[in-house]
C-alpha cells in the first residue's frame, strides 16, 4: 500500500469516496477486503485461477454498483461478501467452467486451502463459530452449508432431502437468532 495513502478509512467514509469514484479508495478496498472474498470464491470454484478471475469481476461490480449499496439493508461486508459469492456461484454453473472442470487434470483440482485460512480466521476472530453453537443443529448445519460452503438454497434441498421451504426457514430463524446474538437491528 502507498505511504500516501490512509492506514485506515472509516467504513461510512470508504462508501462515500467510493460512490466519488476515487481510485485510492478502490486500492484499500482491495488491500483490505480482497484475502476474505478470495477465500470464499476459492471454496466454491476451486481453481485458483477462476477464483482470481471471479475477484476482479467482484471487485468491479462492487466498483460498478456502489451506489446500490444501502446501509439500512446490511453491512457493507455482507453485500461485497454476496456478489462474490454469487459469481462464483454463477461461474461454477457456466457451461465454461463444467466443460473446463471435466478435462482438467487432478492435480488442478487439488484444494491448496488448509483449515486455517485467511477467511477461517476471520471467522474465528469475529467470533462467529462461537455463536453458531446457540443454534440448533440444524440451523447450523444451513448456516455452514450456505455461508461457509457456498451452497445454494436447492442445492442443499436437493442433496439433503429437505423441503426448499424449510431450509429457507431454518436460515431465516438462525439469522435472526444470530443478529439478537450480535446485537445487530
Amino acid at each position: 500500500m502507498n505511504p500516501d495513502k490512509p492506514k485506515h478509512i472509516e467504513e461510512s467514509q470508504l462508501i462515500y469516496l467510493l460512490i466519488q469514484k476515487d481510485h485510492n479508495a478502490l486500492a484499500y478496498l482491495y488491500d483490505h477486503y480482497a484475502p476474505a472474498l478470495y477465500g470464499v470464491i476459492k471454496r466454491i470454484v476451486k481453481t485458483d485461477s477462476i477464483a482470481e478471475e471471479v475477484l476482479q469481476d467482484a471487485f468491479v461490480k462492487i466498483w460498478d454498483k456502489i451506489h446500490y449499496y444501502d446501509a439500512k439493508k446490511g453491512k457493507f461486508f455482507t453485500w461485497m461478501l454476496n456478489i462474490s459469492r454469487n459469481l462464483a456461484i454463477d461461474k461454477s454453473r457456466s457451461k465454461e467452467f463444467t466443460r473446463k472442470s471435466k478435462t482438467d487434470s487432478i492435480e488442478n483440482n487439488v484444494s491448496l486451502i488448509t483449515p486455517e485460512t485467511y477467511v477461517e480466521q476471520k471467522i474465528k476472530d469475529t467470533g462467529l463459530r462461537d455463536l453458531l453453537h446457540h443454534l440448533s443443529p440444524e440451523q447450523q448445519m444451513i448456516i455452514n452449508l450456505i455461508y461457509f460452503e457456498g451452497y445454494t438454497h436447492t442445492e442443499v434441498s436437493d442433496e439433503y432431502d429437505i423441503p426448499l421451504g424449510t431450509v429457507k426457514t431454518r436460515l431465516r430463524s438462525a439469522l435472526i437468532k444470530l443478529r439478537k446474538l450480535l446485537n445487530i437491528p
